[in-house]
């Protein structure tokens, strides 16, 4: 993967994930469109993830680069944050908005606010605030002042009722290799689940179908954004 200072003002679309495999969980499928498209797309995993069950540093870390090479994601880092404490800081956020300033995403697309996981809530508290102080003229901060346009919200699964996205967006020519990129996380999604429950990628691919089948489609990939989302003609909706 290519290092930041070779991506500086080339990356459109930037997923900031609290923790390595959110990104795939949620929005893997969206990603293999944009990488189709020829979009610069990049990911930034607040945390390592550990420690877990069955995983560790270095197991996570094989995993997330196996998982990326994958989807083809050309420009990943780990912001080295401590999981199972993610907080909403000044600190945290100059770090994320620092980021934003050199390679200036024109979306993001980061954790729902409203989640049963307590990382989850608090990146997306993050870079609420970190996209405000990005746009800052009189800081300290690297890089010039950016503001990116839009800030969209993926789900994870960690639901307990069904939300209302503002749109649905068809993954069905990308979800085998979203299922492909899951499977490399074999610590947290394959390994040591419980005999006689459906395992976490199984429950994936059923909400895949389910939100598929709202669009009628085989697979889709929901996003919400607090925001009004404008387009050019109502031709573009279809």
């Amino acid at each position: 993967m290519q290092t930041e200072s070779q991506l500086n003002n080339q990356i459109e679309y930037l997923v900031i994930a609290a923790h390595p495999d959110d990104a795939e969980i949620s929005v893997g499928g969206i990603l293999g469109n944009l990488i189709d498209e020829k979009a610069t797309v990049g990911i930034l995993d607040l945390t390592n993830g550990e420690p877990t069950p069955h995983g560790s540093i270095e197991i996570r870390a094989k995993e997330t680069a196996a998982a990326s090479a994958v989807l083809g994601v050309s420009w990943r880092q780990n912001l080295g944050l401590e999981n199972r404490k993610l907080e909403n800081s000044l600190e945290n956020r100059e770090k994320i908005a620092s980021i934003l300033r050199q390679i200036r995403p024109r979306v993001i697309m980061t954790h729902h606010p409203i989640d049963t996981h307590p990382d989850h809530v608090a990146a997306s508290q993050i870079v609420d605030g970190a996209r405000f102080w990005s746009k800052l003229s009189k800081t300290n901060m690297p890089g010039d002042p950016w503001y990116p346009s839009t800030v969209l919200h993926f789900y994870s699964i960690h639901l307990l009722s069904m939300p209302i996205p503002k749109v649905v967006i068809d993954v069905s020519s990308k979800f085998k290799k979203k299922l492909q990129a899951l499977s490399c996380y074999a610590s947290q999604l394959i390994i040591g689940k419980t005999v006689g429950i459906r395992s976490p990628i199984a429950e994936i691919e059923t909400m895949g179908r389910l939100w598929g089948r709202t669009i009628n489609k085989e697979y889709g990939e929901p996003l919400d954004c607090r925001e009004e989302i404008g387009l050019g003609s109502v031709s573009s909706i279809f």
